[in-house]
């Protein structure tokens, strides 16, 4: 997996990393300096949002392969960080709203404890500095 990141100085300062897959994402820099009206205003923000779309990737792909009539999947998360640098996420918090026909609680909570238990690696290499609390449904 690889990226690069480009410093856009002659607009304000924005960054714009684009993946090996080829998609643009552009970040700002961190509260105070924010320039960039159209972007998360840092870098941190796009960490705490990939964690929730990593856990919502599985909980949705557990559930269809399931067979399971997913259709929605909604994952809030918030994190508290450090004071002090490096300002390292110290406690996470999901919780899940998944909609669908006639789901099952039992499966849904079982995707959502695989996801958080077994499968997400974004939750896995968060842990390593956060207290990551089991997801709410």
């Amino acid at each position: 997996m690889e990226c690069t990141v480009d410093w856009l100085a002659d607009s304000g300062g924005p960054f714009v990393a684009e993946t090996g897959s080829g998609h643009l994402l552009t970040m700002d820099g961190a509260p105070g300096r924010r320039r960039c009206a159209t972007s998360p205003r840092e870098p941190m923000e796009t960490v705490l949002a990939g964690s929730g779309a990593a856990a919502a990737y599985d909980v949705v792909l557990i559930l269809r392969r399931g067979r399971h009539a997913v259709t929605g999947c909604r994952v809030q998360v918030s994190a508290e960080r450090a004071s002090t640098d490096p300002k390292v996420f110290t406690r996470m918090r999901t919780h899940f709203v998944i909609t669908g026909q006639q789901l099952d609680a039992q499966a849904v909570a079982r995707a959502v404890a695989l996801s958080h238990e077994k499968y997400c690696s974004a939750t896995a290499m968060l842990a390593k500095t956060a207290q990551i609390e089991a997801p709410a449904m």
